[in-house]
Protein backbone atom coordinates (compact mmCIF):
# COMPACT_ATOMS: atom_id res chain seq x y z
CA UNK A 1 0.00 0.00 0.00
CA UNK A 2 0.81 3.69 -0.89
CA UNK A 3 0.25 5.25 2.09
CA UNK A 4 0.96 8.98 0.95
CA UNK A 5 -0.63 8.57 -2.22
CA UNK A 6 -3.93 6.90 -0.02
CA UNK A 7 -3.14 10.00 2.43
CA UNK A 8 -3.78 12.55 -0.66
CA UNK A 9 -6.82 11.28 -1.14
CA UNK A 10 -8.21 12.62 2.14
CA UNK A 11 -8.48 16.43 2.39
CA UNK A 12 -9.57 16.86 5.76
CA UNK A 13 -5.98 15.03 7.04
CA UNK A 14 -4.05 18.04 5.39
CA UNK A 15 -4.26 20.46 8.15
CA UNK A 16 -2.70 21.85 11.25
CA UNK A 17 -3.86 21.03 14.59
CA UNK A 18 -2.92 23.56 17.82
CA UNK A 19 0.19 24.42 15.27
CA UNK A 20 1.04 20.31 14.42
CA UNK A 21 0.10 18.25 11.26
CA UNK A 22 -2.79 16.23 12.48
CA UNK A 23 -2.49 12.60 13.39
CA UNK A 24 -5.87 11.03 13.33
CA UNK A 25 -6.06 8.32 16.14
CA UNK A 26 -9.85 7.70 16.11
CA UNK A 27 -10.93 5.98 13.25
CA UNK A 28 -12.40 2.96 15.48
CA UNK A 29 -15.04 6.41 16.39
CA UNK A 30 -15.25 7.93 12.78
CA UNK A 31 -13.00 7.19 9.67
CA UNK A 32 -12.37 10.56 7.31
CA UNK A 33 -13.88 10.92 3.95
CA UNK A 34 -12.07 10.32 0.33
CA UNK A 35 -12.25 12.71 -2.40
CA UNK A 36 -14.27 10.64 -4.13
CA UNK A 37 -16.95 9.74 -1.65
CA UNK A 38 -17.22 13.62 -0.97
CA UNK A 39 -17.90 14.19 -4.81
CA UNK A 40 -20.23 11.45 -4.97
CA UNK A 41 -22.68 12.90 -2.66
CA UNK A 42 -22.22 16.52 -4.11
CA UNK A 43 -22.57 14.96 -7.43
CA UNK A 44 -25.98 13.33 -6.28
CA UNK A 45 -27.29 16.47 -4.83
CA UNK A 46 -26.06 18.50 -7.56
CA UNK A 47 -27.68 16.34 -10.32
CA UNK A 48 -29.67 13.80 -9.16
CA UNK A 49 -31.60 14.90 -6.18
CA UNK A 50 -34.45 13.08 -6.08
CA UNK A 51 -36.89 10.79 -4.06
CA UNK A 52 -36.74 7.09 -4.68
CA UNK A 53 -39.09 4.61 -6.14
CA UNK A 54 -42.04 7.07 -6.12
CA UNK A 55 -41.61 9.22 -9.46
CA UNK A 56 -41.35 8.27 -13.20
CA UNK A 57 -39.26 11.21 -14.49
CA UNK A 58 -35.50 11.19 -15.22
CA UNK A 59 -33.82 12.60 -11.98
CA UNK A 60 -36.32 10.14 -10.01
CA UNK A 61 -35.13 7.03 -11.89
CA UNK A 62 -31.35 8.56 -11.42
CA UNK A 63 -31.91 8.27 -7.88
CA UNK A 64 -33.46 4.83 -7.57
CA UNK A 65 -30.73 3.35 -9.66
CA UNK A 66 -27.79 5.01 -7.73
CA UNK A 67 -29.89 3.84 -4.11
CA UNK A 68 -30.30 0.08 -5.62
CA UNK A 69 -27.01 0.44 -7.14
CA UNK A 70 -26.11 0.88 -3.66
CA UNK A 71 -27.47 -1.87 -2.12
CA UNK A 72 -26.66 -4.74 -4.71
CA UNK A 73 -22.63 -3.09 -3.84
CA UNK A 74 -23.45 -3.78 -0.33
CA UNK A 75 -24.60 -7.49 -0.82
CA UNK A 76 -21.34 -7.95 -2.81
CA UNK A 77 -19.08 -6.55 -0.28
CA UNK A 78 -20.18 -8.77 2.43
CA UNK A 79 -21.00 -11.76 -0.04
CA UNK A 80 -24.69 -11.62 1.35
CA UNK A 81 -26.60 -13.29 -1.36
CA UNK A 82 -29.98 -11.37 -2.83
CA UNK A 83 -29.50 -7.24 -2.33
CA UNK A 84 -32.80 -7.70 -0.72
CA UNK A 85 -31.48 -9.12 2.29
CA UNK A 86 -29.64 -5.74 2.61
CA UNK A 87 -31.80 -3.26 4.68
CA UNK A 88 -30.25 0.49 4.69
CA UNK A 89 -30.53 1.59 8.14
CA UNK A 90 -28.81 4.97 10.14
CA UNK A 91 -26.21 2.55 11.16
CA UNK A 92 -25.70 -0.49 13.00
CA UNK A 93 -27.43 0.85 16.60
CA UNK A 94 -30.43 1.23 14.26
CA UNK A 95 -29.69 -1.75 12.81
CA UNK A 96 -29.25 -4.22 16.23
CA UNK A 97 -32.31 -1.97 17.69
CA UNK A 98 -34.27 -3.45 14.62
CA UNK A 99 -33.76 -7.03 15.24
CA UNK A 100 -34.09 -6.58 19.18
CA UNK A 101 -37.52 -5.08 18.70
CA UNK A 102 -38.99 -6.87 15.67
CA UNK A 103 -37.27 -10.27 15.57
CA UNK A 104 -36.32 -11.29 18.98
CA UNK A 105 -39.69 -9.72 21.25
CA UNK A 106 -41.78 -11.66 18.42
CA UNK A 107 -39.74 -15.24 19.55
CA UNK A 108 -38.41 -14.73 23.35
CA UNK A 109 -40.75 -15.84 26.15
CA UNK A 110 -40.20 -16.38 29.87
CA UNK A 111 -37.73 -19.52 30.35
CA UNK A 112 -35.68 -18.25 26.56
CA UNK A 113 -32.15 -16.77 27.05
CA UNK A 114 -29.89 -14.39 25.21
CA UNK A 115 -26.57 -14.26 25.47
CA UNK A 116 -24.15 -11.33 24.64
CA UNK A 117 -20.60 -10.97 26.04
CA UNK A 118 -19.47 -8.10 28.37
CA UNK A 119 -17.24 -6.45 25.84
CA UNK A 120 -20.15 -5.49 24.22
CA UNK A 121 -20.93 -1.70 22.75
CA UNK A 122 -24.14 -0.68 24.34
CA UNK A 123 -25.71 -0.43 21.32
CA UNK A 124 -25.28 -4.63 20.85
CA UNK A 125 -26.14 -4.78 24.57
CA UNK A 126 -29.38 -2.14 26.04
CA UNK A 127 -31.17 -3.71 22.81
CA UNK A 128 -30.71 -7.22 24.69
CA UNK A 129 -31.72 -5.85 27.71
CA UNK A 130 -35.18 -4.29 26.93
CA UNK A 131 -36.10 -7.37 25.15
CA UNK A 132 -35.59 -9.51 27.84
CA UNK A 133 -37.20 -7.23 30.16
CA UNK A 134 -39.79 -6.98 27.80
CA UNK A 135 -39.90 -10.79 27.01
CA UNK A 136 -39.09 -11.93 30.21
CA UNK A 137 -36.03 -14.15 28.82
CA UNK A 138 -32.88 -14.28 30.72
CA UNK A 139 -29.77 -12.03 29.40
CA UNK A 140 -26.85 -14.29 30.13
CA UNK A 141 -23.02 -13.46 29.27
CA UNK A 142 -20.46 -15.69 27.95
CA UNK A 143 -17.30 -15.09 30.37
CA UNK A 144 -14.07 -13.02 28.97
CA UNK A 145 -10.43 -14.66 29.31
CA UNK A 146 -7.84 -13.16 31.33
CA UNK A 147 -6.83 -11.10 28.29
CA UNK A 148 -10.42 -10.05 27.01
CA UNK A 149 -10.72 -12.89 24.36
CA UNK A 150 -13.55 -15.59 24.47
CA UNK A 151 -12.82 -19.66 24.78
CA UNK A 152 -15.13 -21.89 22.74
CA UNK A 153 -15.47 -23.47 26.29
CA UNK A 154 -17.11 -21.08 27.47
CA UNK A 155 -19.14 -20.42 24.60
CA UNK A 156 -20.40 -24.41 24.70
CA UNK A 157 -21.41 -23.68 28.28
CA UNK A 158 -23.46 -20.46 28.01
CA UNK A 159 -25.49 -21.13 25.08
CA UNK A 160 -28.15 -24.02 25.65
CA UNK A 161 -31.18 -25.33 23.98
CA UNK A 162 -33.15 -22.71 25.55
CA UNK A 163 -31.04 -19.78 23.77
CA UNK A 164 -33.27 -17.88 20.80
CA UNK A 165 -30.62 -15.21 20.59
CA UNK A 166 -26.69 -14.80 20.13
CA UNK A 167 -25.77 -11.34 19.53
CA UNK A 168 -21.62 -10.79 19.80
CA UNK A 169 -19.57 -8.15 18.07
CA UNK A 170 -17.03 -9.28 15.50
CA UNK A 171 -14.11 -6.77 16.31
CA UNK A 172 -14.32 -5.46 20.10
CA UNK A 173 -13.94 -1.57 19.99
CA UNK A 174 -11.83 -1.72 23.11
CA UNK A 175 -9.76 -4.97 23.37
CA UNK A 176 -9.57 -5.00 19.43
CA UNK A 177 -9.67 -9.09 19.95
CA UNK A 178 -11.46 -11.01 16.66
CA UNK A 179 -13.76 -13.28 18.19
CA UNK A 180 -14.45 -16.64 16.30
CA UNK A 181 -17.72 -15.58 15.02
CA UNK A 182 -17.86 -19.12 12.93
CA UNK A 183 -17.72 -21.46 15.60
CA UNK A 184 -19.92 -19.62 17.47
CA UNK A 185 -22.35 -19.16 14.89
CA UNK A 186 -21.91 -23.19 14.44
CA UNK A 187 -22.84 -23.39 18.19
CA UNK A 188 -25.81 -21.33 18.41
CA UNK A 189 -27.24 -23.41 15.59
CA UNK A 190 -26.84 -26.65 17.24
CA UNK A 191 -29.02 -25.71 19.75
CA UNK A 192 -31.75 -23.50 17.44
CA UNK A 193 -30.82 -20.27 18.40
CA UNK A 194 -29.85 -17.42 15.68
CA UNK A 195 -26.82 -15.52 15.71
CA UNK A 196 -26.60 -11.57 15.44
CA UNK A 197 -23.65 -9.97 14.83
CA UNK A 198 -22.28 -6.51 15.41
CA UNK A 199 -20.56 -5.59 12.38
CA UNK A 200 -19.20 -2.76 12.73
CA UNK A 201 -15.67 -2.77 13.90
CA UNK A 202 -15.02 -5.81 11.09
CA UNK A 203 -16.71 -4.46 8.31
CA UNK A 204 -14.03 -1.45 7.89
CA UNK A 205 -11.16 -3.34 8.45
CA UNK A 206 -11.27 -7.23 6.90
CA UNK A 207 -13.01 -8.96 4.25
CA UNK A 208 -16.22 -10.42 5.53
CA UNK A 209 -18.27 -13.32 4.10
CA UNK A 210 -21.52 -13.92 5.31
CA UNK A 211 -22.17 -17.01 2.79
CA UNK A 212 -19.12 -18.58 5.47
CA UNK A 213 -19.90 -17.13 8.36
CA UNK A 214 -23.68 -18.34 7.89
CA UNK A 215 -24.91 -15.52 10.82
CA UNK A 216 -28.24 -14.82 10.88
CA UNK A 217 -28.28 -11.24 11.12
CA UNK A 218 -25.33 -8.78 10.48
CA UNK A 219 -25.05 -4.82 10.94
CA UNK A 220 -22.71 -2.35 10.62
CA UNK A 221 -22.33 1.30 9.98
CA UNK A 222 -21.18 3.45 6.91
CA UNK A 223 -19.26 6.27 8.73
CA UNK A 224 -16.72 3.78 10.00
CA UNK A 225 -15.41 2.46 6.44
CA UNK A 226 -15.19 6.14 4.72
CA UNK A 227 -18.66 6.41 4.12
CA UNK A 228 -21.06 9.30 5.26
CA UNK A 229 -22.84 9.79 8.60
CA UNK A 230 -26.05 7.90 9.22
CA UNK A 231 -26.04 5.32 6.87
CA UNK A 232 -25.76 1.71 7.53
CA UNK A 233 -27.18 -1.81 6.92
CA UNK A 234 -28.80 -4.92 8.62
CA UNK A 235 -28.02 -8.65 6.85
CA UNK A 236 -31.25 -10.67 7.73
CA UNK A 237 -31.53 -14.23 5.91
CA UNK A 238 -34.35 -13.65 3.97
CA UNK A 239 -36.81 -16.54 5.50
CA UNK A 240 -36.67 -14.45 9.01
CA UNK A 241 -37.14 -11.22 7.44
CA UNK A 242 -40.18 -12.45 5.83
CA UNK A 243 -41.87 -13.32 9.21
CA UNK A 244 -40.36 -9.71 10.75
CA UNK A 245 -43.01 -7.24 11.35
CA UNK A 246 -41.69 -3.39 10.35
CA UNK A 247 -39.78 -1.29 12.34
CA UNK A 248 -41.36 1.83 11.56
CA UNK A 249 -44.40 2.63 9.88
CA UNK A 250 -45.49 5.46 7.02
CA UNK A 251 -44.63 5.75 3.68
CA UNK A 252 -42.53 4.08 1.22
CA UNK A 253 -42.83 0.65 3.58
CA UNK A 254 -46.69 -0.02 3.30
CA UNK A 255 -48.55 -2.09 -0.08
CA UNK A 256 -52.32 -1.36 0.68
CA UNK A 257 -53.82 1.24 3.45
CA UNK A 258 -57.35 1.03 4.31
CA UNK A 259 -59.01 2.82 6.82
CA UNK A 260 -58.15 0.54 9.55
CA UNK A 261 -55.87 -2.56 7.87
CA UNK A 262 -52.86 -2.20 6.23
CA UNK A 263 -50.17 -4.50 4.32
CA UNK A 264 -46.46 -4.24 3.61
CA UNK A 265 -44.47 -4.25 0.64
CA UNK A 266 -41.79 -6.99 0.45
CA UNK A 267 -38.38 -7.20 2.11
CA UNK A 268 -36.34 -4.65 2.38
CA UNK A 269 -38.77 -2.64 2.11
CA UNK A 270 -41.21 -2.77 4.55
CA UNK A 271 -37.99 -1.79 7.01
CA UNK A 272 -37.42 1.34 5.04
CA UNK A 273 -40.42 3.32 5.93
CA UNK A 274 -40.21 6.80 5.10
CA UNK A 275 -38.13 8.94 2.55
CA UNK A 276 -34.65 6.63 2.50
CA UNK A 277 -30.90 7.97 3.10
CA UNK A 278 -30.70 8.29 -0.33
CA UNK A 279 -27.24 10.70 -0.58
CA UNK A 280 -26.07 8.21 2.19
CA UNK A 281 -26.40 5.29 0.44
CA UNK A 282 -25.26 6.97 -2.63
CA UNK A 283 -22.05 7.86 -0.64
CA UNK A 284 -21.49 4.50 0.96
CA UNK A 285 -21.47 2.90 -2.37
CA UNK A 286 -18.32 5.53 -3.22
CA UNK A 287 -17.20 4.31 0.09
CA UNK A 288 -16.92 0.62 -0.60
CA UNK A 289 -15.87 1.12 -4.31
CA UNK A 290 -12.94 3.30 -2.92
CA UNK A 291 -12.06 0.12 -0.23
CA UNK A 292 -12.09 -2.28 -2.90
CA UNK A 293 -10.16 -0.56 -4.75
CA UNK A 294 -7.23 -0.50 -2.42
CA UNK A 295 -8.14 -4.11 -1.05
CA UNK A 296 -9.25 -5.68 2.06
CA UNK A 297 -6.73 -8.05 2.27
CA UNK A 298 -4.54 -5.02 2.10
CA UNK A 299 -6.32 -2.87 4.35
CA UNK A 300 -5.43 -5.80 6.97
CA UNK A 301 -2.70 -6.76 6.52
CA UNK A 302 -1.47 -3.18 7.29
CA UNK A 303 -3.31 -2.37 10.12
CA UNK A 304 -2.09 -5.39 12.05
CA UNK A 305 1.46 -4.31 10.79
CA UNK A 306 0.43 -0.94 12.58
CA UNK A 307 -1.77 -2.84 15.43
CA UNK A 308 1.50 -4.96 16.37
CA UNK A 309 3.82 -2.10 15.71
CA UNK A 310 2.19 0.13 18.10
CA UNK A 311 1.32 -2.61 20.90
CA UNK A 312 5.30 -2.78 20.78
CA UNK A 313 5.91 0.88 20.62
CA UNK A 314 3.91 1.42 23.45
CA UNK A 315 4.62 -1.08 25.87
CA UNK A 316 8.05 -0.42 26.24
CA UNK A 317 6.76 2.54 27.73
CA UNK A 318 7.07 2.89 31.72
CA UNK A 319 4.07 3.17 33.32
CA UNK A 320 1.51 2.24 31.02
CA UNK A 321 -0.90 -0.35 30.41
CA UNK A 322 -2.14 -1.57 27.78
CA UNK A 323 -5.54 -3.66 27.30
CA UNK A 324 -6.71 -6.70 25.46
CA UNK A 325 -4.63 -9.68 23.55
CA UNK A 326 -1.18 -9.06 21.91
CA UNK A 327 -1.89 -10.57 18.98
CA UNK A 328 -4.66 -11.55 17.09
CA UNK A 329 -5.79 -7.84 16.97
CA UNK A 330 -7.18 -4.89 14.69
CA UNK A 331 -5.63 -1.63 14.17
CA UNK A 332 -6.34 -0.15 17.99
CA UNK A 333 -4.46 0.13 21.24
CA UNK A 334 -6.15 0.58 24.61
CA UNK A 335 -4.35 2.26 26.68
CA UNK A 336 -4.08 3.95 30.50
CA UNK A 337 -1.10 6.20 31.92
CA UNK A 338 -0.08 5.84 35.48
CA UNK A 339 -1.50 8.42 37.42
CA UNK A 340 -2.95 10.40 34.58
CA UNK A 341 -6.19 10.53 33.62
CA UNK A 342 -7.13 9.12 29.94
CA UNK A 343 -9.08 12.92 29.74
CA UNK A 344 -5.50 14.57 30.29
CA UNK A 345 -4.15 12.49 27.93
CA UNK A 346 -6.53 13.08 25.32
CA UNK A 347 -5.99 16.67 26.11
CA UNK A 348 -2.49 17.02 25.53
CA UNK A 349 -2.27 14.81 22.50
CA UNK A 350 -4.65 17.08 20.92
CA UNK A 351 -2.17 20.61 21.75
CA UNK A 352 -0.03 17.92 19.83
CA UNK A 353 -2.04 18.06 16.74
CA UNK A 354 -2.94 13.74 17.53
CA UNK A 355 -6.49 12.89 17.88
CA UNK A 356 -7.48 10.18 20.13
CA UNK A 357 -10.33 8.86 21.69
CA UNK A 358 -10.79 8.79 26.04
CA UNK A 359 -13.53 7.72 27.96
CA UNK A 360 -15.93 4.38 28.38
CA UNK A 361 -16.37 3.78 25.01
CA UNK A 362 -19.96 3.03 25.05
CA UNK A 363 -18.58 0.05 26.82
CA UNK A 364 -19.56 0.60 30.61
CA UNK A 365 -19.34 -2.95 31.57
CA UNK A 366 -16.46 -3.57 30.12
CA UNK A 367 -14.64 -0.74 31.89
CA UNK A 368 -15.98 -2.05 35.06
CA UNK A 369 -14.31 -5.74 34.07
CA UNK A 370 -11.38 -4.36 33.55
CA UNK A 371 -11.32 -2.53 36.89
CA UNK A 372 -11.12 1.06 35.39
CA UNK A 373 -13.06 4.04 34.81
CA UNK A 374 -12.03 5.15 31.46
CA UNK A 375 -9.23 4.02 29.22
CA UNK A 376 -7.39 6.03 25.85
CA UNK A 377 -7.79 4.44 22.37
CA UNK A 378 -5.98 5.17 19.50
CA UNK A 379 -7.57 3.44 16.54
CA UNK A 380 -5.79 2.78 12.64
CA UNK A 381 -7.08 2.64 9.16
CA UNK A 382 -5.48 2.69 5.94
CA UNK A 383 -4.06 6.40 6.20
CA UNK A 384 -1.97 5.62 8.93
CA UNK A 385 2.17 5.11 9.20
CA UNK A 386 4.07 4.22 11.52
CA UNK A 387 5.63 7.86 11.92
CA UNK A 388 2.16 8.32 13.18
CA UNK A 389 2.52 6.09 16.12
CA UNK A 390 6.13 7.48 16.30
CA UNK A 391 4.17 10.59 17.25
CA UNK A 392 1.87 9.19 19.50
CA UNK A 393 4.64 7.55 21.51
CA UNK A 394 6.56 10.38 21.57
CA UNK A 395 3.79 12.62 23.01
CA UNK A 396 2.74 10.16 25.37
CA UNK A 397 6.21 10.48 26.92
CA UNK A 398 6.19 13.80 27.32
CA UNK A 399 2.88 13.50 28.55
CA UNK A 400 4.05 11.06 31.36
CA UNK A 401 7.27 13.54 32.00
CA UNK A 402 4.60 16.70 32.43
CA UNK A 403 2.34 14.92 34.55
CA UNK A 404 5.17 13.44 36.54
CA UNK A 405 6.89 16.45 37.20
CA UNK A 406 3.11 17.86 38.33
CA UNK A 407 2.62 14.87 40.95
CA UNK A 408 6.00 15.17 42.29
Amino acid sequence: MNINAIREQFPILHQEINGHPLVYLDSAASSQKPRSVIDAVKRYYELDNSNVHRGVHTLGSRATDAYEGAREKVAKLLNAGAPEQIIFTRGTTTALNLVATSYARSVCKEGDEIVITPMEHHSNLIPWQQAAKATGATLKYIPLQPDGTISIGDVENTITPNTKVVSVTYVSNVLGVINPIKDITQIAHRNGAVMVVDGAQSTPHMKVDLQDLDVDFYAFSGHKMCGPTGIGALFGKKALLNKMEPFEYGGEMIDFVDLYESTWKEIPYRFEGGTPIIAGAVGLGAAIDFLNEIGFDEIDKHERLLASYAYEKLSALEGITLYGPEQNRVGLVTFNLEDVHPHDVATVLDSKGIAIRAGHHCCQPLMRWLNVSATARASFYLYNSEEDIDRLADALLQTKEFFGHAIG
